[in-house]
């Protein structure tokens, strides 16, 4: 989709409106298909575009409809209302909705991932089945609900038939067991039940369980008082009810979600996350369309829990970083084993060990993180060990928390490393890699001042061999590559400081400091913690380092722009493109997307190397290729744009 090929919509507001609209048509197609029993997609990925839409639009009608059954049945309704609940994907997501629901204790029930089922009862016996519909009216299922596992013809007690009429609620599913035996044709086991239930002719609804966990009288008073009562009520007439566990505080019911997705696999039935409520039974709440005193605690595909198998340092200049290696895990659709610790403060807040059971996420990252460690699995843990010294210089290494370090400047390592990284941020494309670690083995090159003091006469040997020098053969290599140094003299100040290296501070990082108002190289180098703290997105710990990191290479950045070695482009703080960043992905066809990108900065916008949500434009003159950053900026919703409509753009702003 191109963000700008629509002119009746206006920028960002059109792109989402766009978005919205293609949200509600996918989420009632796929509504559609779940509810004929033929599911499209898997509950997680539906979740996503419904926790989408609602982001966007939080009262969009179609966020209040539950869907429909097919024709084929008659429809009866509901003596229990069917509405959806409220949904949590994420820890973070649970804790807003428990700060404002606090209870003395909590009762967690597993989500079934099924089809829900009403059972009708006229003083005891069983009149109907019911399927879920609309929430209000359903299919008549009752033939083929009699042959299911766990449905009762009669609720009887001490021999005698109980004068119960109303609704038993629970949801239909089929076991592992009996999809991989007889129904391993079928995608999953919900689809499977979902298919069988409906059958004109009911056969293998015989195939099909129902477990139980509510019930409704229509008479007061219920038989039961509250939420565990009306379990046990359930289990006493032969139900099979959904397990239950009573949580004191939402540590715990965070804790014990971890540990069920540790065991999920070993559930005979699928569950898709937990159900999480009060003890009290309260009627007017579960009358609601959506139901506010309880809520969906789910799993989801970018969550998974696993065992810390080691801790791997990983080594870039002079940082070293903790690397978790755990069992392999699937996350978002990838296998994944490997988890970066950040530092050692990170290690040490999740209380981290070998043998550690971890919940792992990605939540739409990249990268997969360890998000905690699960409470009470301590047994057959041992203590990890940080390196202590260096492995290239000896130099004992410093533990600041937020870092583990070689504080030696000297350090060889570590001095390659920021050479590597000047030449990757200035984009010196004819210096690769082997040559500038050749020239630092050599000694011709110990700092980033030594590349601009490099000749024809230093570069030659490492291009031409003695015989091609003695017969003053000239170097074509050599030539090109003074070449690309001499046109890389000239760099904005976000490009110039991210160019030495200094830890977790990349061109961004610098480009929201220069925005702030640090926006000569005098103003960075005298700044503060404290000022640098005020900038949004620099935390303490990364103000430390900040201050620090430019403390340590102050002198060279003085004596690079001093000489006039390298010149710092103006900051366009009054552009049009303020504001506004740019991600080039793909090959241009008018210019190199070095130019493309100088064309940003020059009017003072910002160019980006990935999609993120905060991005502005992606550009691309290949939108259907299914690439990486392409399939990332739709699911975020960023606008997507042609090389002539970035060209377009430009001049239109500037």
């Amino acid at each position: 989709m191109s963000g700008l090929s629509d002119s009746k919509t206006d920028g960002a507001a059109g792109e989402k409106l766009r978005r919205i609209r293609t949200l509600e048509e996918r989420i009632q197609k796929y509504q559609k298909s779940y509810y004929d029993g033929e599911a499209e997609i898997s509950d997680a990925e539906f979740d996503s575009l419904w926790d989408e839409l609602k982001s966007l639009d939080p009262s969009d009608p179609v966020l209040q409809k539950i869907g429909q059954d097919s024709g084929s049945f008659a429809k009866i309704r509901h003596i229990m209302p069917m509405g959806s609940q409220e949904k949590a994907a994420t820890p973070e997501e649970f804790l807003l909705w428990a700060k404002k629901h606090v209870y003395d204790e909590y009762l967690v029930e597993y989500k079934l991932d099924g089809a829900s089922l009403e059972l009708q009862y006229r003083n005891g016996a069983l009149v109907r089945a019911v399927t879920r519909g609309d929430g209000s009216i359903g299919d008549d299922i009752t033939p083929n609900a009699k042959k299911m596992h766990g449905v009762q013809p009669l609720l009887l007690k001490d021999g005698g038939r109980v004068d119960f009429t109303g609704g038993i609620r629970g949801e239909v599913i089929m076991t592992h067991k009996v999809h991989d035996m007889l129904f391993a044709d079928k995608a999953n086991c919900r689809n499977a039940a979902n298919g069988l239930m409906k059958r004109k002719d009911g056969s293998g609804s015989e195939n099909l369980t129902l477990i139980t966990y509510d019930a409704l009288s229509e008479y007061e008073p219920q038989p039961f008082n509250d939420e565990e009562e009306k379990l046990q009520w359930l289990s006493a007439f032969g139900f099979t009810t959904v397990p239950l566990k009573i949580c004191r505080t939402i540590q715990d019911v965070i804790a014990y979600r971890a540990r069920v997705m540790e065991i999920r696999k070993t559930i005979d039935y699928d569950i898709d996350g937990l159900v999480v409520k009060e003890r009290t039974i309260d009627r007017k709440d579960a009358e609601r369309a959506r139901p506010d005193r309880q809520i969906a605690f789910k799993f989801s595909l970018e969550e998974a829990v696993s065992v810390i198998r080691n801790v791997e340092w990983s080594i870039s200049g002079a940082t070293y970083t903790p690397v978790a290696v755990f069992d392999p895990v699937e996350l978002a659709g990838t296998i994944v084993q490997r988890a970066s610790l950040a530092n050692p403060d990170t290690i040490r807040a999740l209380g981290l060990k070998i043998g550690s059971h971890v919940v792992v996420v990605k939540r739409g990252e990249i990268i997969p993180k360890i998000e905690s460690v699960v409470p009470g699995e301590t047994e057959n843990t041992s203590e990890l060990l940080y390196p202590g010294t260096c492995e290239t210089c000896g130099t004992t290494l410093v533990d600041e928390g937020s870092r583990l370090y070689c504080p030696n400047r000297s350090c060889s390592k570590r001095i390659l490393h920021q050479l590597l990284k000047w030449i990757s941020v200035v984009d010196i494309r004819d210096f690769g890699d082997t040559l500038i670690r050749s020239l630092f083995e050599s000694g011709k090159v110990r700092s980033i001042s030594d590349l601009y003091s490099l000749d024809i006469a230093s570069l030659t040997p490492f291009f031409l061999n003695s015989e091609s020098i003695a017969s003053e053969k000239k170097s074509l290599g050599a030539e090109k590559v003074l070449r690309s140094i001499r046109s890389h003299t000239k760099l904005t100040l976000a490009a110039f400081i991210a160019g030495f290296d200094i830890e977790g501070i990349g061109e961004t990082s610098v480009e929201k400091l220069v925005s702030a108002g640090l926006d000569t190289l005098d103003k960075l180098l005298s700044a503060s913690v404290e000022q640098i703290c005020s900038v949004y997105g620099f935390a303490e710990v990364m103000a430390r380092s900040t201050v620090a990191g430019l403390a340590e290479n102050a002198e060279e950045m003085q004596r690079l722009v001093s000489s006039g070695t390298i010149q710092l482009e103006e900051w366009n703080a009054s552009g049009k493109l303020e504001g506004k960043s740019f991600c080039f992905t793909g090959e241009l066809a008018t210019m190199k997307r070095a130019e493309a990108q100088d064309l940003v900065k020059q009017s003072g916008g910002m160019v980006r190397s990935s999609v993120t949500k905060d991005l502005t434009y992606l550009v691309t003159n290949d939108a259907s290729n299914g690439s990486t950053k392409n399939r990332k900026a739709e699911e975020l919703g960023v606008s997507i744009i042609t090389e002539t409509e970035f060209l377009v753009l430009v001049k239109d702003l500037t």
